[in-house]
């Protein structure tokens, strides 16, 4: 019976935070410690990938210099101004299961660091990199990324200085049993 509540606890958590998560584009000037880092890149790590291949690298960035250069490739990066640091999330091509894996991959990194970011009491945002072939472009001569590594998203993190309200985003038209359907 300990264990069932126990993960009855667990997934209650795990529920609200996915519900209650939003996209935060403002930081308070608070420093991230190295545990905190270190948790973030950890729930990036776990999560699953095509034939557990892991394709994926992380870059942690806090230089202010490195930021604002950021900011000038992405014009809609700005929150990373007041961030405490940015997250790169990087698909390295040699490492996936098959083209084109990787980057659902990075996908799911991505959002394990959202969500982790979420569960810490943090704010963070998904800044898009991939598709945009001069945004990556950019990024990997800033960086000095090798020929098979690839920027696929950027994450904004801080102590948020903004409140989001809950937004409910289920919409039944979007649900289909079995078959297709027009509602």
């Amino acid at each position: 019976m300990y264990l069932y509540n126990f993960a009855k606890s667990i997934y209650m958590e795990l529920i609200e935070g996915i519900f209650t998560r939003r996209s935060i584009r403002r930081y308070k000037e608070i420093k991230l410690s190295d545990e905190q880092i270190q948790t973030l890149l950890k729930a990036g790590m776990q999560a699953p990938s095509a034939m557990n291949c892991q394709p994926w690298h992380f870059m942690v960035i806090k230089e202010k210099e490195k930021l604002q250069a950021i900011m000038r490739i992405h014009a809609y990066a700005q929150m990373l101004k007041e961030a405490a640091l940015a997250i790169l999330v990087m698909v390295d091509t040699d490492l996936e299961h098959d083209s084109g894996y990787g980057i659902v991959d990075c996908g799911a990194a991505t959002q394990n660091i959202l969500l982790a970011a979420h569960g810490m009491g943090l704010g963070a945002v998904w800044i898009g990199i991939h598709p945009r072939e001069a945004r990556k472009k950019a990024l990997k001569e800033l960086f000095h990324l090798p020929d098979q590594v690839q920027p696929y998203a950027l994450v904004s993190v801080g102590y948020p200085a903004e409140i989001k309200p809950v937004i409910d985003r289920f919409t039944s038209e979007k649900v289909h049993y079995e078959e297709w359907t027009q509602k």
